[in-house]
């Protein structure tokens, strides 16, 4: 839901009605509650409150709203022109989190040395890599929140991000950014995070001599498992950390990452099984027999590092 539609129905809320526009006539929620609930009705030139749209939207709609007009408000982001969809508010509401607590500021940092690119932080941040290229006013409003004048326009990314810590002992590359914002913990129990982008791990060849333990963590799914066996091409003495997170549905969740359909002697989805031991192996195959991931964030960091350790 964008804020176009998210705007409409606050103000069917409070007036009883909003202009009848195209782009409200086919988005897919407004249809919804036009067509299957009755809980709006069309008018003339208007779109009208029906009967149970005002529990409705109190219920599902209202603090959410509030909550994210006076975010875009505070942060001067609230423009005629926007057309933020509901989970682009989210993520930059996060990152102004992230920034308040200082939880976020060595990788803002890290982003202004290494001269990221626009494609680099949509990658760290939003769905896929090419998210931010689509919306300008999108990637406006990550360096206003991030307080950086500007991301390079070139779609290369030759740095890796490093949460350091005092005393190092281990070292976690990450496939996603997740753990590096949340910088307490992994510091306390003296581990490095690395990030180098998800699949732009090419730049892993210059890291020079590693004389720490380092592990790979990551989404197990067919994507972040294919990556590891590429990063172990590179540094084989790198370790998997086994997962602790619950498994999801792939179709529920509406994930990207699928399981490629068996062969006759493939159990592993094309992975290959001489990167995997046997209880890794096992819970492969679980994972694929359900059509289920597991996602990175949802793991105990400091307890697949210990169990492994």
């Amino acid at each position: 839901m964008n804020w176009i539609v998210l705007k409409a129905l606050n103000e069917i809320y409070n007036n009883g009605f909003t202009v009848m526009r195209s782009t409200l006539l086919s988005d897919i929620d407004i249809q919804f509650l036009l067509d299957q609930t009755g809980e709006l009705k069309l008018g003339i030139n208007r779109i009208n409150e029906g009967p149970g749209f005002k529990e409705f939207y109190t219920k599902n709609h209202l603090k959410n709203f509030n909550s994210y007009l006076s975010f875009l408000g505070a942060n001067e982001l609230l423009t005629p022109q926007i057309r933020f969809q509901e989970s682009d508010i989210k993520i930059l509401m996060e990152l102004k989190n992230g920034m308040d607590s200082g939880d976020l500021l060595p990788v803002r940092d890290e982003i202004i040395i290494a001269e990221e690119t626009v494609r680099g932080v949509s990658q760290m941040f939003f769905k896929n890599e090419k998210y931010l290229e689509k919306s300008e006013s999108l990637t406006s409003a990550v360096k206003t929140i991030l307080n950086i004048d500007s991301l390079a326009n070139d779609k290369d990314q030759q740095y890796k991000y490093v949460l350091q810590c005092e005393k190092p002992e281990k070292i976690v590359l990450c496939e996603n950014l997740d753990f590096l914002k949340r910088p307490s913990r992994p510091r306390k129990h003296n581990i490095e995070l690395w990030y180098a982008g998800g699949k732009n791990i090419a730049k892993l060849k210059f890291s020079g001599e590693i004389t720490l333990p380092i592990y790979y963590s990551c989404d197990w799914d067919y994507d972040g498992l294919h990556i590891y066996q590429i990063v172990k091409k590179i540094l084989p003495q790198i370790r998997l950390l086994f997962p602790n997170g619950a498994s999801k549905s792939i179709i529920e969740t509406e994930h990207k990452s699928f399981w490629k359909p068996k062969g006759h002697d493939d159990s592993l989805s094309g992975l290959d099984p001489t990167f995997f031991n046997d209880q890794e192996k096992f819970l492969i195959q679980n994972l694929i027999s359900d059509n289920e991931w597991i996602m990175e964030e949802t793991n105990d960091l400091i307890e697949m590092v210990e169990t492994i350790g």
